[in-house]
């Protein structure tokens, strides 16, 4: 009995041992489960090692992107630099295209519409007393200057009874009819020219100009500012 009451003591100390030892190595296990979790994975030589080649190929794809970025902030300075001289090139061709234009319609090669003026000169009143009837006659020096100051006063195009003038235009007085490049036609003549109406009147009106100095000859002078002034262009000229 004694011998029985020995053995069951010792397995209770046992047991109190057991359970100790059993929560010392719980515990021990916690601790060491929480530092790894604070401390994260571990990352041994080799991930290490990519992480340093990552890190570098990240720096060296920066460095290329730097150097890429200056090389295209220079590319684009290029094409501006070719746009410029395109614009320059094309305001060139632009004033080429604008004179040639110009030259088109001196020469009657093209149609051309505007504002402008016409002048209608008409023989004088006869008068039994003048014995000379070229004095009261339209000739061509008339005319020649009613266009010569149409000109000079900025008309880009003049015609005479409807024929256009070109830059190889003859006017003359045959009898009592005007030539103009060979079609005649009798009086009243009808000079039509397109240019700016106020400039044109201005420069025909002046005292002691044109119109005074064919009113003075007996002409009858008169003028009118139009608008939508059409003049076909020259067919084979």
């Amino acid at each position: 009995m004694l011998k029985f009451r020995k053995l069951k003591g010792n397995q209770v100390v046992l047991s109190l041992v057991a359970l100790v030892l059993g929560f010392l190595v719980a515990f021990s296990y916690s601790i060491t489960e929480r530092e790894s979790e604070s401390k994260g994975p571990v990352i041994t030589d080799k991930q290490w090692e990519q992480n340093i080649n990552l890190k570098k190929q990240l720096a060296d794809q920066v460095t290329k992107n730097r150097e890429l970025q200056t090389e295209l902030n220079d590319k684009h300075d290029l094409v501006r630099e070719f746009e410029q001289e395109l614009a320059q090139e094309a305001q060139v061709f632009f004033n080429l295209a604008e004179d040639a234009e110009k030259y088109r319609m001196y020469l009657g090669k093209v149609k051309v519409k505007g504002n402008g003026v016409q002048v209608t000169l008409k023989d004088g009143e006869y008068n039994p007393d003048e014995k000379n009837i070229n004095n009261y006659l339209v000739h061509e020096h008339h005319v020649f200057k009613v266009i010569n100051e149409l000109y000079i006063s900025g008309a880009s195009a003049i015609s005479v009874n409807g024929k256009r003038l070109t830059h190889q235009s003859y006017i003359v007085c045959n009898g009592p009819v005007i030539t103009v490049d060979g079609s005649p036609f009798p009086a009243p003549f009808v000079i039509t020219a397109l240019g700016d109406p106020e400039v044109l009147s201005s420069a025909l009106n002046l005292t002691g100009g044109v119109k005074d100095q064919l009113v003075n000859d007996s002409i009858q002078f008169s003028l009118e500012e139009k608008t939508g002034v059409i003049m076909d262009p020259i067919l084979g000229g």
